[in-house]
């Protein structure tokens, strides 16, 4: 390569990063700002839950085609086009005064979306075969230590101003993202020349391969599991005693937590999982997680809440990486943008049903009893990458890849 793939991850880790603290400045809290700055009082779980999950679902419906674009003209314009979007729509958000309007712009911000998915697609194409695992893993840690400062920052600025303002700082700080890539993101491995696929029939040729397909249900598991508590964090402080003065910066704390452990362990588990295979590391993220949920059905106290969340994201921080990692060992190298941006879909739609269902359940039952349910969730899901021998068959996929490259 003509330049150092090094390099370039720690730019597009850069990248991620301020995207990532873009997005949890502000969206953490907005069932906050739905209740105080937009006037929703009946209905809040479910206004929460629509309000997360309509950006995402729009997401997932549009991301098949930016993957197309990305594997016909590069993930560098998905990049810029991206960061600079949600950058004038979160500086959009700040003006809002209805809920409706607030809707309509998420919708936008789905439509336009794609930063972090056309990053971890520029890594895996443009990074080593031998090193993309690991390089998958630090790019998780982007995404985590976003999801730690972001909260603190919003959380402190919802304390002292208001949540109207954290929409301010989003703007400024995903803007830093999109100039990061438009000077400094470098990408080689693309063919302007070939034909650009049709995502009808992406989908078919994702169809034919079952150990990718398991993946792609995979990576959605392991997103809605998250996401059917992101609306409910705050409310459930809220029972636990938090004042609603400091409600922001108890819930930002809270989030942190999971962050503040992806970065301690995901580089950990992305060694662990080049030498012993990224299978075994998904299968131990899964169970931990799992566990970890159900264990914080019985957590009364906001400070043993807090480190309970902390265990658990130290099993997490393995799934997503591995998952992602055992995606690039399964496909062709020119179509990871098309199954990046179908993984995309997948894990969007998975983050918009998420909050839905996060949100009726709230209504319907105690919210302690959804950590169960996501718990078990988890525990199937692990299930899944056993007896669907999901290792295996990645591996053989590998091997005929590399047997097809020798010459003669």
């Amino acid at each position: 390569m003509k330049f150092s793939w090094k390099r370039n991850l720690i730019v597009l880790w850069l990248g991620v990063f301020f995207c990532s603290t873009a997005y949890s400045i502000s969206i953490p809290f907005m069932s906050i700002f739905l209740s105080d700055q937009l006037g929703v009082t009946e209905h809040l779980e479910l206004w929460s839950g629509i309000s997360f999950g309509i950006t995402f679902l729009a997401s997932a419906l549009i991301s098949p085609f930016w993957g197309s674009l990305a594997d016909k003209y590069g993930r560098k314009p998905m990049l810029i086009r991206s960061g600079f979007s949600l950058a004038a729509l979160y500086f959009i958000n700040f003006f809002v005064q209805d809920p409706y309007v607030f809707v309509i712009v998420r919708i936008f911000q789905g439509l336009l979306a794609g930063f972090v998915p056309a990053a971890i697609a520029m890594v895996a194409t443009n990074t080593p075969e031998e090193k993309t695992g690991y390089a998958l893993s630090i790019m998780a840690t982007s995404g985590a230590t976003g999801s730690i400062i972001g909260p603190l920052i919003g959380g402190v600025v919802s304390y002292y101003s208001s949540n109207r303002s954290a929409f301010l700082f989003s703007a400024v700080i995903v803007l830093v993202s999109a100039l990061i890539a438009t000077f400094f993101a470098k990408e080689e491995n693309y063919d302007r020349s070939a034909p650009r696929s049709h995502v009808r029939d992406d989908i078919r040729e994702a169809a034919h391969n079952p150990a990718f397909m398991t993946l792609l249900s995979l990576a959605g598991i392991a997103t809605f599991s998250v996401m059917i508590l992101e609306p409910l964090l705050p409310i459930y402080l809220l029972d636990m005693g938090v004042s609603r003065d400091s409600a922001s910066l108890s819930s930002g704390i809270v989030f942190s937590a999971v962050g503040i452990a992806t970065v301690i362990m995901a580089p950990q588990w992305g060694k662990l999982g080049s030498r012993k295979g990224f299978g075994l590391i998904l299968f131990i993220g899964l169970i931990g997680g799992g566990i970890g949920n159900i264990l914080q059905y019985f957590v009364t106290g906001y400070v043993e809440f807090a480190v309970l969340r902390f265990v658990y994201g130290l099993f997490y921080a393995g799934v997503l990486p591995s998952v992602n990692a055992m995606i690039v060992q399964s496909i062709d190298p020119g179509f990871r943008g098309r199954a990046f941006g179908l993984n995309q879909a997948a894990t969007q739609l998975a983050t918009m049903a998420g909050p839905i269902i996060g949100g009726l359940l709230g209504g319907l039952i105690p919210i302690r009893w959804v950590f169960v349910v996501n718990g078990v969730l988890l525990l199937v899901a692990a299930v899944l990458v056993k007896t669907r021998r999901l290792e295996a068959k990645v591996e053989a996929i590998r091997e005929k890849a590399v047997s097809a490259a020798l010459p003669g």
